[in-house]
């Protein structure tokens, strides 16, 4: 009975360590954005198009769904992440075209934003 109940601590005390390092915890991440046009190949290997609703970030795995919020305007495109970068000391995100459109027009160039996983 004891090894029994042991047995059924570890293995809630395992589960309660996977949901917490798994759980998705939303944690907002604020910087500026930018837009890019690269072409060719993204670093998660997808070819780069610059109409879809994907952006490069430095760390966040691929496949990561993002909600990045405009801070001066309060508009918001949900994006994937399928590639790395930006290079550029204080922008967090690299958005194609199509998704900087939805938060502020190309001619802005850079914007500050929030960035939270979805």
């Amino acid at each position: 009975m004891a090894k029994t109940l042991a047995a059924a601590g570890l293995t809630l005390a395992s589960l309660a360590a996977t949901a917490v390092l798994f759980s998705p915890v939303a944690s907002a991440e604020t910087c500026k954005a930018s837009y890019y046009t690269g072409g060719g190949t993204t670093a998660s290997g997808e070819r780069f198009d610059p109409n879809k609703l994907t952006a490069a970030h430095k760390t966040l795995p691929f496949g990561t769904k993002v909600k990045v919020k405009n801070r001066s305007n309060g508009k918001t495109v949900t994006v994937r992440i399928n590639d790395r970068g930006p290079f550029i000391t204080g922008r967090c995100i690299d958005l194609t075209p199509r998704g900087f459109k939805a938060i502020a027009p190309l001619s802005q160039g850079v914007v500050g934003v929030t960035v939270t996983r979805v």
